[in-house]
């Protein structure tokens, strides 16, 4: 499983920091990242994908 930020579309809103139950991610420099180490946390819910107003984020 891996989780792909593509940042050339990421807008930095947050979205993903507030709807991910597992906290996996973090805004830095005004884009989305996952948090270090954190990855192995993802429940693989995908409400991150879902709620993506740009659809930057994939889970594979």
């Amino acid at each position: 499983m891996a989780i792909k930020v593509d940042m050339d579309k990421c807008i930095g809103c947050g979205t993903c920091v507030k709807v991910c139950p597992m906290n996996i991610y973090e805004l830095k420099g005004k884009k989305t990242h996952v948090k270090d180490g954190a990855e192995k946390d993802c429940i693989q819910c995908h409400a991150c994908e879902a709620n993506c107003p740009v659809k930057c984020i994939t889970i594979e």
